[in-house]
């Protein structure tokens, strides 16, 4: 049973920063492409941020310049570095995970439960 757990959301001042972490457990071979979606009050989930496991990375257009994806392949975590947020960053922000069960095999994609960012005085 693999799992992803996030962590670190929660409520904080416009200009201020967060960092969200996103641990994948269970067993499997391997992760692949990890990332982070958010979904706003009656929006769609859309795409945050995105790497791969050798590092290449992918931003939205509205958060290139102040968030940062990183991660740690040996402990496969992902982390999610928010810096000058804005109130309309204010979402539930999701991990996910490209992971291969087994080798040889595919990647299936796995989600985590959420942890809520809001930005706000």
């Amino acid at each position: 049973q693999v799992q992803l757990v996030e962590s670190g959301g929660g409520l904080v001042q416009p200009g201020g920063s967060l960092r969200l972490s996103c641990a994948a457990s269970g067993s499997f071979f391997r992760t692949n492409t990890m990332g982070w979606y958010r979904q706003a009050p009656g929006k769609e989930r859309e795409l945050v941020a995105r790497i791969t496991s050798g590092g290449t990375t992918n931003y939205a257009d509205s958060v290139k310049g102040r968030f940062t994806i990183s991660r740690d392949n040996a402990k496969n975590l992902v982390y999610l570095q928010m810096n000058s947020l804005k109130p309309e960053d204010t979402a539930i922000y999701y991990c996910y995970g490209a992971i291969q069960i087994r080798n040889p095999g595919f990647s299936n994609n796995y989600w985590g439960q959420g942890t809520q960012v809001t930005v706000s005085s």
